[in-house]
């Protein structure tokens, strides 16, 4: 009779296998470069937000870290990224690997005010630090370029082939190439021991530590790794817009993956990325029917959603997951 550890580390193997719903919406993803050329632009958009909800998803579906200030890693990856690419380092992989250097770096420091606070000071906390860099970005226009914006970005070709055009095609490839190798990463991590220690932390971080679990280094460790996943992101918006502006850093920005998390389902990876493509593709539609007042239609589709229409997208989601199995999908027990 097998042992309790020779049976983790069985289902731990089985869920690591790629299944057919996983490899048929990679292959989508790929195909509609060519199904839909005139909207590459969009697409891009699309993939980005992707990587920023999967960032988020990390800490709040994996780890139960809510956040209202995950924009500040955004927009911390896309200020480094960008002004490394002005003073002359164009390169795009270097400007990504050094924009997630960056909000790595502070997601670390901020990790000790999260791990030890309950919901409502994570809350306030993760706000607080995204306001503030929002402040200093604004403040310091000679860096940033303030109100203005941060201009003068000059990317180079992607591994020196693949130049930047206005349609967006080497933009989305460029950010689904990203996206995919990170989400590759992250489906690893999540299905891994260290995976099954940040759920028993969100179920319980009591019986956690009493199993020999240490939370606080745990969350920490994964509050720094989503916050390089949403430099990343920030440093695709840098390149692929060759723009910076404070955008970045608005609450808008933290409550839209907010959303896009809570539209696609959090805690199995693909949620964001399915939340990233009903959100966008919902304001890109409804804005160019009522551009004046689309933010009522979002408005009023999201209290629908929230009342009914979630349990119908959830249920038709955990149909197609059903056939994977549990650590796959990374529900909860």
């Amino acid at each position: 009779m097998s042992t309790l550890e020779d049976r983790v580390r069985a289902s731990l193997l089985a869920s690591r296998r790629w299944h057919g719903a996983e490899i048929a919406f990679w292959l989508l993803a790929l195909a509609v470069f060519w199904l839909f050329p005139r909207n590459l632009l969009l697409l891009n958009e699309i993939a980005i937000l992707a990587l920023f909800a999967l960032s988020l998803d990390l800490i709040l579906g994996f780890a139960g870290i809510v956040s209202l200030g995950h924009a500040a890693f955004l927009g911390l990856g896309a200020y480094a990224a960008g002004l490394l690419a002005k003073h002359g380092i164009g390169d795009p992989l270097v400007g990504l690997a050094f924009a997630m250097i960056v909000s790595g770096l502070a997601g670390l420091l901020a990790s000790p005010l999260i791990v030890k606070g309950n919901d409502l000071t994570r809350l306030m906390v993760t706000l607080g630090v995204a306001l503030i860099l929002h402040e200093i970005a604004n403040s310091w226009g000679s860096l940033t370029g303030g109100a203005d914006g941060l201009q003068g970005i000059a990317i180079n070709p992607v591994l020196g082939l693949f130049s930047f055009d206005l349609f967006g095609k080497t933009a989305y490839l460029y950010s689904l190439s990203v996206l995919f190798v990170l989400f590759l990463v992250a489906r690893r991590m999540m299905n891994s021991p260290f995976g099954l220690s940040l759920r028993a932390i969100r179920d319980n971080s009591l019986r956690a530590a009493a199993s020999g679990v240490p939370p606080s280094q745990r969350l920490a460790l994964i509050y720094t790794i989503a916050a390089s996943y949403a430099g990343a992101a920030g440093a695709l918006i840098a390149q692929t817009s060759q723009f910076v502006s404070l955008d970045v850093l608005d609450f808008h920005r933290s409550a839209d993956v907010m959303l896009v998390l809570i539209i696609g389902g959090p805690g199995y990876l693909y949620g964001g990325m399915i939340g990233a493509i009903v959100f966008k593709f919902l304001q890109d539609t409804i804005s160019a029917f009522t551009p004046q007042y689309w933010m009522f239609w979002i408005g009023l589709f999201l209290v629908l959603f929230v009342l009914r229409g979630r349990t119908l997208i959830h249920g038709g989601v955990k149909l197609i997951m059903s056939r994977l199995p549990a650590r796959v999908r990374g529900k909860r027990s």
